[in-house]
């Protein structure tokens, strides 16, 4: 624990001396009492005297004393904290074909202007990461809260290769997690149960943007399956058109065209949705399909509250018990 005001702290240095001063009073009203009963001007005490219970009020106000006095240091502390929020990893596919330019200005232009449109309609308890992939997959930017980022991140990409869209789902997986998920495909494809272990990360959701033109040795579906077995969902949004266009890559012009009979299986797999990328309510439908859930998040904080809180429950137990067994507030 630390303290934003910590010179308060020697406030603490009172108590001694409020106790010196409390005994000091009692042993003087004892013997002014002793003093008048000797002369008979006031009788003497009967019955059970209150023992214990006369002293417990004053350590109950010593206590709302000292309680107030760390209150004023302002103490801070890491706490764990409910909050409603939901991870988000745009996973786009940077691999040539997409700089056809079948849909203007370009497939790769399309996909970061909705990619960003995105990212500007979230409220700040969505974690949004950003994931490049080709025929490898690339950690942009990491789940985080600060979208300024996140739009950096999407400005910085750059095309090459070929697509795997298996490899775009398994490191979207790991920008999730926060670490490497390690599953190869046979073990995957073996797994008849669908059983395979990789954690559970429900209210995540992965936003593919592709031409779906997978050019892997890896059905992308068994990757799907991965996300789905982890509660991850796969919304995809198809970027190109089915009549398509051709593309210069290396000195070849290649025909290029869009896929969406992949990506809608992918979506479908993980229970998500598919979307063309010009769809205008595709955001909209997207956003409200985010799953906000509450977790306990570790949060450095002020905790003032929770000690002032403390005191003034100390100070109305004491008055109460001093006036209940002692006729009066003041001990």
């Amino acid at each position: 624990m630390t303290f934003a005001s910590p010179a308060w702290l020697f406030g603490l240095l009172a108590l001694p001396v409020v106790v010196a001063a409390y005994s000091w009073s009692r042993r003087r009203r004892a013997a002014q009492q002793t003093a008048l009963a000797a002369k008979g001007l006031v009788t003497t005490e009967s019955g059970r005297s209150p023992g214990w219970r006369r002293n417990l009020p004053f350590a109950l106000f010593l206590t709302a004393l000292a309680l107030i006095v760390v209150a004023c240091a302002r103490p801070m502390t890491t706490v764990r904290l409910p909050r409603r929020e939901a991870t988000v990893v745009l996973c786009l596919d940077v691999s040539n074909s997409m700089a056809a330019s079948d849909v203007k200005p370009s497939r790769i232009g399309a996909a970061e202007s909705v990619a960003k449109d995105f990212v500007r309609q979230q409220t700040s308890s969505v974690r949004i990461g950003v994931v490049a992939f080709g025929d490898g997959g690339v950690i942009v930017q990491p789940p985080t809260f600060d979208h300024s980022d996140v739009l950096s991140a999407i400005n910085d990409l750059s095309l090459g290769g070929g697509t795997s869209l298996g490899t775009g789902i398994l490191t979207s997986l790991d920008a999730i997690a926060g670490k490497t998920i390690r599953v190869s495909p046979a073990e995957l494809a073996n797994d008849a149960s669908g059983q395979v272990n990789v954690g559970y990360y429900g209210g995540s959701t992965i936003i593919l943007f592709s031409d779906g033109e997978d050019t892997s040795q890896t059905n992308p579906l068994t990757w799907a399956r991965l996300a789905s077995i982890a509660g991850v969902r796969i919304e995809t949004i198809g970027v190109g058109t089915a009549a398509g266009t051709t593309v210069r890559i290396d000195g070849f012009t290649v025909a290029t065209a869009l896929d969406s009979q992949t990506l809608r299986d992918v979506a479908t797999v993980t229970n998500g949705s598919y979307h063309q990328v010009d769809d205008a309510a595709a955001l909209e439908a997207i956003s409200k399909g985010i799953d906000l859930h509450f977790t306990l998040v570790k949060q450095y904080t002020e905790i003032t509250a929770a000690f002032a809180a403390a005191a003034a429950l100390a100070l109305v137990a004491g008055a109460l018990m001093s006036m209940l067994w002692l006729g009066r507030v003041l001990t």
